[in-house]
């Protein structure tokens, strides 16, 4: 039997969810992998790494949700926007016009003759006339969305610190934690291939490439 509680995907797009886990391993990987860098010369010490690694991490989870909570601010305001230029539109060919600069279909995975795209701005006219704009305040999924951010981001520094209280050894608990981040890069790429048209195994390999290679460019410099 289906639950009725809402699922994740059902609050906030996978891809913005897998984007967030991206961000937070490559915020992690940016200390530890910097930590490794001077390990041999001033010795590490743990504790600061640790405060740090999960200190950022959970600042930038803030700064993220307020900022996702700032995009569906805009997004709901700008859709208000349209509707009420379709509205005062002093013709149809404007009001169409209107509607084809916010819901372009160039550009997407479909192709369609000039007299289906015609037909679908024509319906999208006749329902923004008949109905009425939506409520622009911010809701409940909107708040638990952006607490899922917060979440997510913060979550990923636990990978990296968990090793520390695990292994007495600072350089082996260090390897662990590179290990964990770059295996949670190839993981967060076959998920990314769960929700796209891509091969997981190709996914996985890209994602851990490109996010390795956004870390050396933040350590280079200076982040």
């Amino acid at each position: 039997m289906a639950s009725g509680r809402p699922q994740i995907a059902d609050v906030i797009d996978p891809g913005d969810a897998l984007g967030e886990v991206l961000f937070g391993l490559i915020m992690a990987l940016t200390f530890t992998v910097g930590s490794r860098l001077i390990f041999t010369e001033g010795g590490l010490d743990v504790r600061e790494l640790i405060v740090a690694t999960i200190g950022c991490n959970v600042a930038w989870g803030i700064i993220d949700a307020v900022l996702f909570v700032l995009g569906v601010v805009f997004y709901k305001s700008r859709r208000g926007r349209v509707f009420r230029q379709v509205r005062a539109a002093q013709n149809e060919r404007d009001a169409i016009a209107a509607l084809r600069k916010e819901f372009p279909i160039d550009g997407e995975p479909l192709v369609s003759a000039a007299a289906d795209e015609e037909a679908l701005y024509q319906a999208m006219l006749g329902l923004a006339r008949r109905g009425s704009p939506a409520n622009t305040r911010l809701s409940r999924d909107d708040f638990l969305a952006a607490f899922i951010v917060f979440l997510l981001v913060s979550a990923t520094s636990l990978p990296a610190v968990i090793p520390f209280f695990m292994i007495s050894s600072a350089d082996l608990a260090l390897r662990t934690s590179n290990f964990l981040l770059i295996a949670l890069l190839f993981l967060t790429g076959c998920a990314w291939a769960h929700f796209s048209d891509a091969k997981p195994l190709n996914a996985g390999i890209t994602m851990t490439c490109l996010g390795l290679a956004l870390v050396g460019i933040a350590i280079a410099l200076g982040g």
